[in-house]
């Protein structure tokens, strides 16, 4: 994407007043959207973006530029004015640029421009009649098909240089449905580091019938009691909670600052014996995944915590200089606007041995939290709350009425020694995470897993 001579002239120019590493990050990206509501397509858009970013070090201090122009006197320029940000002591270091290949572990079947759009939309009203077809109380359905394929190169002053290509296909559906004086919605996103293929492999009439399913029961639930109890929180999705009240925790970008609650906790007990979490860039087109990072590195399966003790942060190259810490693979960003950091790629619970039937069993009382959403963490202490867009009240060891409204609300670590239960049956779902370097698709997920007490926020008292 750039002359290999042209980035090493970039790179020797970033290091002319005193810098000690320099990096050129280079993104062509081709995106392509549609938007159906009710049946027909209500957007479609399409665009291509191109742009290089520049960084350099001094020790721990850091300097970031981006730039749409890719002549060589422009980006000369540009690294010139970087370079004058970090003015220390004037030096050159020979920079020897040696190509790297990488192992792709991701397979893509179809490319960006293979599949004509017809293709695309047939697949999109299929969803969007079984959706409506569900049941009578269902009033509107909205299906989105997006597409990304984003071509980078990663060259530095270590003499890497390096290029990827990545491919993201994402389906979300959205059910609603209404009584008349109400409306209650329901959602699934599916996603993958796949092109179309993933589409036509997709297990539509569970996706569709089941985000209507969650409309329609909502629909008619009453509201859910409030107080301190157990929580059953199901596989798949719930691992959100993981995911932002103490996956962002253990990010070197807070925790190199001592802005996390796991700051400087390597080896020490921070949940129970029965929780592994596994940070993991590695596992094969699934939606969080790259073959290397977006500073060159391969990424890698990251243990966490395993058995309930701390083990490893999520490091970058930057944070790595701060902590004295490996880096894991790890650094992330939406885009060359952005500066790249440490984030999390797929994050997940590892399984355990109790089976959903025995969890539900063992719950005398409690809140079954069968899908999450949305909610807000303080990632210095780690407090959450959570909502719950699908939830059934547990009595006498069994699923019983749904309720709505619920909200769970507590602190990220204190929860990780409340996990009493893990279950045995692994699932991750998808979503986009935003932060400091971005939005970026990551997965999150969790085997069912009991918390043994938290609080529940609901509309009405305990029953």
């Amino acid at each position: 994407m750039l002359n290999e001579l042209l980035i090493k002239d970039v790179l020797d120019e970033a290091l002319s007043m005193g810098a000690d590493f320099a990096e050129v990050y280079v993104e062509q990206t081709q995106i392509q959207s549609i938007a159906m509501i009710s049946h027909q397509v209500d957007k479609a858009n399409r665009g291509q973006d191109f742009g290089i970013g520049i960084r350099l070090f001094q020790g721990i201090q850091s300097v970031y530029g981006y730039t749409n122009d890719a002549t060589r006197d422009n980006l000369l320029k540009t690294a010139r004015t970087l370079a004058a940000a970090l003015m220390g002591d004037t030096r050159k270091t020979p920079i020897n640029l040696s190509r790297k290949n990488i192992i792709n572990q991701h397979v893509i079947k179809y490319n960006l421009n293979d599949v004509p759009a017809a293709k695309r939309i047939d697949k999109m009203r299929q969803a969007s009649e079984i959706i409506k077809d569900y049941h009578k109380s269902i009033s509107q359905s909205s299906v989105n098909l997006v597409e990304k394929k984003q071509d980078v190169l990663v060259a530095n002053t270590e003499g890497l240089l390096v290029a990827d290509s990545r491919h993201y296909t994402r389906f979300t559906l959205t059910a609603v449905a209404a009584n008349g004086h109400e409306m209650q919605t329901g959602f699934h996103g599916p996603g993958a580091h796949q092109g179309f293929e993933f589409v036509e492999n997709l297990d539509l009439d569970f996706y569709a019938s089941d985000a209507a399913r969650q409309a329609v029961t909502i629909l008619t639930a009453d509201h859910c009691p409030s107080g301190k109890m157990p929580v059953v929180i199901d596989n798949g999705f719930g691992g959100v909670i993981f995911h932002e009240a103490c996956g962002h925790g253990l990010e070197a970008t807070a925790v190199a600052k001592d802005l996390s609650v796991f700051s400087n906790r390597l080896g020490e007990k921070v949940a129970n014996d029965l929780v592994t979490a596994i940070d993991d860039g590695t596992i094969p087109n699934a939606w969080g995944s790259l073959n290397m990072d977006d500073e060159g590195t391969p990424t890698q399966r990251n243990v966490l915590i395993e058995k309930g003790v701390l083990k490893s942060y999520l490091v970058d190259k930057l944070n790595s200089r701060r902590m004295n810490h490996a880096v894991t693979g790890s650094s992330r960003r939406q885009n060359y606007r952005f500066a790249p950091t440490s984030r999390m790629t797929n994050t997940f619970i590892a399984n355990g041995s109790h089976t959903r039937a025995k969890i539900i069993s063992d719950t005398e009382f409690g809140l079954y939290a069968k899908n999450m959403g949305g909610g807000s963490v303080n990632p210095a202490t780690g407090d959450f709350n959570f909502a719950v867009n699908e939830g059934y009240m547990i009595r006498n060891g069994k699923i019983a009425e749904p309720v709505r409204g619920a909200t769970i609300i507590g602190n990220g670590p204190s929860i990780l020694h409340q996990i009493d239960r893990v279950g045995n049956n692994l699932a991750c779902a998808q979503g986009m995470c935003g932060s400091v370097s971005g939005s970026i698709p990551t997965d999150v997920g969790q085997p069912i897993i009991r918390v043994k007490e938290i609080t529940v926020g609901g509309a009405k008292g305990d029953k």
